[in-house]
């Protein structure tokens, strides 16, 4: 992780879960962390954790709400006005709504598109863009996928949110060969977790808070340290290797 210090990052959705562990972890690397989500008071607060703690690098908190594109074409702007530009992008940032295939309302179908795919693919396009135009080579571009992005559960309430997961996985794929088309030597990876142990399914759940808490309790989840450690793996692993998914579960999980 060394040649990472001192260079710059993007994590969506830092102010919980998955995306606080991997934004600390990269400041605890060295890296310029620019966090952003629409809370973005959380993410001050981290920071301010972050800089208390005397970690070597530093996170900057962004407010940005990823459903809408003009603020993430702002972020963008800000960021390459204030720091050059971003070398490395982990799309964190995503939701689910319990909305069935055969009685959904579209508003939640919509609003999972918007943010697990749509905005995915925005950041992705603006990331290489901005490496581009610096003669960056070495970038990498890291989706938080999941382990239903490659499997159909027998769970009616996930399965449009499978829909956006299995998307990430195309994406995710096509820009590797996209990249190997443009002789780029920037990278592409899948982190996909099974089940881990945040607050995504507490407003997933919003009616059904039993739902959520069984699901944790059925068997030892992963934690988000286990998902930020596979980040910096695959970031850390040397230029010539292609990590292209890393899939993981808790030992239990069936």
């Amino acid at each position: 992780m060394e040649r990472w210090r001192g260079r710059v990052a993007l994590v969506t959705g830092a102010s919980v879960g998955i995306g606080v562990a991997v934004a600390v972890e990269l400041v605890q690397f060295g890296m310029k962390v620019v966090g952003c989500a629409r809370d973005v008071g959380k993410i001050q607060k981290l920071a301010a954790e972050c800089q208390s703690a005397s970690h070597p690098g530093v996170l900057v908190p962004f407010k940005c709400d990823l459903s809408k594109e003009e603020e993430i074409l702002s972020m963008f702007a800000a960021i390459k006005e204030q720091h050059k530009g971003v070398d490395v992008c982990i799309n964190n940032a995503g939701l689910g709504h319990a909305e069935l295939l055969l009685s959904g309302k579209t508003s939640g179908w919509k609003n999972m598109m918007d943010v697990n795919v749509l905005a995915l693919s925005i950041c992705t396009r603006e990331a290489y863009q901005s490496m581009k135009e610096r003669n960056v080579d070495d970038g990498h571009i890291v989706n938080i996928n999941g382990m239903c992005g490659h499997r159909v559960i027998t769970n009616l309430d996930l399965h449009f949110y499978t829909a956006t997961k299995y998307a990430v996985t195309a994406l995710t794929e096509g820009l590797r060969q996209a990249l190997r088309a443009e002789n780029s030597q920037i990278r592409a990876t899948c982190i996909s977790p099974g089940l881990v142990e945040t607050e995504f399914l507490s407003p997933f759940y919003k009616n059904s808070p039993n739902k959520a808490a069984g699901a944790y309790s059925a068997y030892k989840p992963l934690e988000v340290t286990d998902v930020a450690n596979a980040v910096t793996y695959v970031l850390s692993a040397p230029p010539h290797v292609q990590i292209g998914d890393v899939q993981m579960q808790g030992t239990e999980q069936v």
